[in-house]
């Protein structure tokens, strides 16, 4: 896989953070050349009600460079039952935060 920006849409009951979407970022020095990834998280979390632990866990990437259609793959997530599943419950709590990795 080539080196870019990824996108990572994960879902499941976890003990450590619940629900979750983040995106992979490169940050390069003012030569170009890499120097650190930056995780940015943007996470919503939910009671752990049986509706939503019967979903178990899932995850789906996306890099650009691929071949692989932005679009496309957003379509494919919008169809996963999750959120119909989410809809009866509102989010306990949302967080945004990046952290260096």
């Amino acid at each position: 896989m080539p080196e870019s920006d990824g996108l990572l849409f994960q879902y499941g009951t976890y003990v450590f953070d619940g629900p979750l979407t983040f995106t992979l970022f490169e940050i390069v020095d003012s030569g170009g050349a890499y120097d650190h990834y930056v995780q940015v998280h943007c996470e919503l979390r939910y009671e752990p009600v049986l509706a939503l632990e019967d979903l178990g866990a899932f995850d789906a990437w996306f890099f650009h460079g691929t071949g692989e259609d932005l679009d496309e793959w957003a379509a494919r997530l919008a169809e996963r039952p999750v959120w119909e599943a989410l809809r009866p419950f509102g989010p306990v709590e949302a967080r945004v935060y990046r952290e260096r990795v």
